[in-house]
């Protein structure tokens, strides 16, 4: 059963509209251009444009955590954009507040000025005061999948255990279920990499290996928390058709989001975010039908 959560004064779960997670980049590293805003009056802009395209939460990202690039920064350059972004946001908006990064530090600061979600690639695993300080703080956690080990695992088996893994982690340090969503890692397992989410894995190509989470997601339904998903112009859509380019992808991350809606995805985390909106909605809105169809609810 996939109970409800909590990020911030925001409720998740299939109870609730599928929410939609505004992807902003503040600084330069980050693999979509598009959806880069590296000064305070960009950062306002970009902000108040995800709200009135239908954003719930805007989620902050001050270093790339892109498994193929290697744009790792310093703590000091990472905080010092996520204070940038933060004061940008606060003039400009009231919306809820995510903050990308896998460092307490910066997660700890974030949470003292106006963020209320901490985003972990790392699923607590990168720094071992990320709990603590999430727990201290009062925050919440997207907490994706991470397995840093090289397993033999299939993609849902292996996601699963990461994810429990990672609940346990939080309940150790304190952190309530209710405040948790997890994130099966869409395009972070793979045979290279780079970077706190970087997963290794040889069991499929990269490419199959999303292909077959999506298709699959139900099976992490038995961890009990909502699922946020992210295919959001990434990599692993070229494979089917060719598009190079980031600013290509749009369609195919449409089509791959919708298909997440529909196997039990309730949250998205995208670069665009009106055309997300309608396209979570018809799914949504099909997904609904199918579960009156077959007697239960969505």
């Amino acid at each position: 059963m996939n109970s409800s959560a909590k990020l911030g004064l925001l409720s998740v779960g299939h109870d609730f509209p599928v929410r939609i997670m505004a992807a902003i980049n503040v600084g330069p590293e980050s693999f979509y251009k598009g959806s880069v805003a590296s000064t305070p009056r960009k950062i306002s802009a970009a902000v108040r444009n995800a709200e009135a395209d239908g954003a719930d939460i805007v989620d902050i990202g001050a270093m790339s955590s892109a498994p193929h690039l290697d744009n790792q920064i310093s703590a000091q350059v990472e905080l010092a954009r996520v204070h940038r972004a933060l004061a940008a946001v606060e003039e400009s908006s009231k919306i809820t507040i995510s903050v990308d990064t896998s460092r307490a530090s910066v997660a700890d600061a974030a949470l003292r000025n106006g963020a209320s979600i901490i985003n972990d690639v790392s699923g607590l695993k990168h720094d071992a005061n990320m709990g603590r300080v999430i727990r201290e703080r009062g925050g919440s956690l997207l907490a994706m999948a991470h397995s840093p080990k090289v397993s033999g695992a299939k993609p849902i088996a292996r996601i699963r255990q990461a994810l429990k893994e990672t609940l346990q982690m939080a309940d150790k340090e304190g952190i309530e279920r209710r405040r948790i969503v997890l994130d099966p890692g869409i395009g972070f397992f793979a045979a290279k990499g780079t970077g706190f989410g970087f997963s290794p894995q040889s069991v499929v190509p990269w490419f199959d290996w999303n292909y077959m989470v999506l298709a699959e997601l139900g099976g992490l339904e038995s961890l009990g928390r909502p699922l946020c998903v992210g295919v959001s112009r990434k990599a692993f859509l070229t494979r089917a058709l060719g598009l190079r380019k980031p600013e290509e992808r749009l369609p195919a991350s449409l089509a791959a989001t919708a298909i997440a809606v529909m196997n039990g995805a309730s949250m998205i985390r995208t670069h665009d975010v009106k055309e997300t909106v309608q396209a979570v909605r018809i799914a949504e809105a099909i997904a609904k039908a199918r579960g009156r169809r077959e007697g239960r609810v969505f």
